[in-house]
């Protein structure tokens, strides 16, 4: 044995030892230096800051203005009990692939910016993030195109990474876009980490992707779903959850140009999932959260602006472990879009409530149902809904049997078919009007648009499709 190599391993304890201690100290210097925390921004959530210019048309209230431009635009949807309206289309998206997980956030002229993952099937090598904008004016949805794969994602880590998931896009309070996306090295979701790029220009340029480093230790087990809020010094919440060993939901603080500063885990929130962050005052917030096996929705509080969180309870609504979405609007109290059922994904309703207030006595505004949860659709039966409703809605006979041939292969057996409406993500623009984008049977993203401060209309049992043109 060369004893230069043994007097080297001899020493190595120690410089391992002054390389530890060198690391502990550096990030004792990171946390005295960081930006004490500040109470929440006043005012609406991130996505709706006030740095976005003004758009230049379709401003005003809640009335006729607004409501000219709407029904000029296309004819109004009812809701299936008749009792509320909204308008509706696909956003573009390519037949026959699986898509899911979508959030939008309003652009400086007016325009909406989806984002959302697509590919064979969740979690196959070829899934993408995918992006489509919709004109401010025509309120159309411009065809996609691919924001991030596999192999940007792997350049700007400097590591491999198996798979994507969940997007989520945000406007920080400095007016800048900020992208989070899943990313997944090894392993399965649990072993998942998150990582961000951010745009200048309103998402027609984004920069290299970055970590999120949420631990020092491998840094996996960290995912997104929902979108940010803020803070009065201009940083960000961003809500996060884990998977592995044990579920629980945290809130992750960022700096203004988006390094974590500091995490609080939700009191109690074992076994559940994506957080959606409700803030009602400086230091007052609510979150409620996706239910990993109890059933129902969970809800925890703050009163000191997110520093601590009171032990999660389960709240009225049930929940079938399904996403969630949430938002605070200017005018029109607090919002959820949620699965309203203990089982299955096959009903999407609203809830509104007053700011702070609590949503337990709410009223749900269906958007989407089944005709009968409690039957599942044969197989030719869930092809032939699935086709009127495409059809009816521009696509071609080729391109409706492409996204039912998607559709069948995830949520059919042999012998029957599942409807899924999941994954809601709400957002209200400048204009007063709330957007609620959905998975669609996992083969193409819905948007919903509708006046949050509209009368209630006599209910009369319309179909839901029946009043619709794109």
């Amino acid at each position: 044995m060369n004893p230069r190599s043994g007097a080297q391993l001899g020493r190595s304890p120690v410089f391992l030892a002054l390389l530890l201690l060198l690391a502990f100290a550096v990030s004792g210097w990171k946390v005295f230096k960081t930006v004490p925390a500040a109470n929440f921004a006043s005012g609406p959530q991130v996505s709706q800051v006030s740095q976005v210019p003004p758009a230049a048309s379709v401003v005003g209230d809640s009335g006729n203005s607004k409501k000219a431009v709407l029904s000029a635009s296309r004819q109004q949807q009812r809701a299936p009990d008749g009792s509320w309206h909204f308008d509706a289309q696909f956003v573009s998206a390519a037949p026959g692939q699986a898509v899911h997980a979508a959030s939008i956030v309003e652009l400086a002229n007016g325009a909406l910016r989806a984002v959302w993952f697509s590919g064979s099937r969740e979690g196959a090598g070829d899934v993408t993030i995918q992006t489509a904008v919709m004109d401010a004016k025509t309120l159309k949805w411009a065809p996609e195109t691919t924001l991030f794969d596999r192999q940007q994602i792997q350049r700007g880590l400097w590591r491999y990474v198996k798979k994507l998931g969940n997007p989520v896009i945000a406007r920080a309070p400095d007016g800048s876009l900020f992208l989070w996306m899943v990313n997944v090295s090894v392993g399965g979701w649990a072993g998942s980490a998150i990582s961000w790029s951010r745009s200048v220009d309103d998402g027609i340029s984004w920069s290299p992707p970055r970590r999120l480093v949420t631990s020092p230790f491998l840094n996996v087990s960290t995912l997104v779903k929902a979108g940010p809020v803020a803070f009065a010094n201009g940083q960000m919440g961003l809500p996060v959850y884990h998977e592995s060993f044990t579920k629980f939901a945290e809130l992750l603080r960022l700096s203004p140009d988006g390094q974590v500063l500091d995490k609080i885990r939700i009191a109690g929130s074992q076994r559940s999932l994506q957080p959606v962050v409700l803030v009602s005052g400086p230091e007052q917030a609510q979150v409620y959260m996706r239910s990993g096996g109890s059933g129902v929705l969970m809800a925890s509080v703050s009163t000191d602006a997110g520093k601590t969180w009171s032990s999660s309870r389960p709240a009225h609504w049930p929940n079938p472990d399904s996403a969630v979405a949430g938002m605070v609007t200017s005018a029109a109290g607090q919002w959820l879009a949620l699965n309203p059922t203990a089982a299955g994904r096959d009903r999407l309703a609203l809830l509104q409530t007053s700011t702070g207030g609590s949503f337990d006595a709410a009223v749900p505004r269906v958007v989407e149902a089944s005709a009968d949860p409690k039957t599942p659709l044969s197989v030719a039966a869930y092809k032939e809904l699935l086709g009127a409703e495409l059809k009816q809605r521009g696509a071609s006979q080729e391109q409706a049997e492409a996204y039912i041939a998607s559709a069948t292969r995830q949520l059919c057996s042999p012998a029957a078919c599942s409807q899924e409406l999941s994954y809601p993500y709400l957002l209200q623009t400048r204009d007063g009007y709330i957007h609620l984008v959905y998975t669609w049977n996992r083969t193409r993203i819905k948007h919903v648009r509708f006046d949050p401060l509209q009368a209630a209309l006599p209910a009369n049992q319309v179909h839901p499709h029946a009043a619709t043109t794109d």
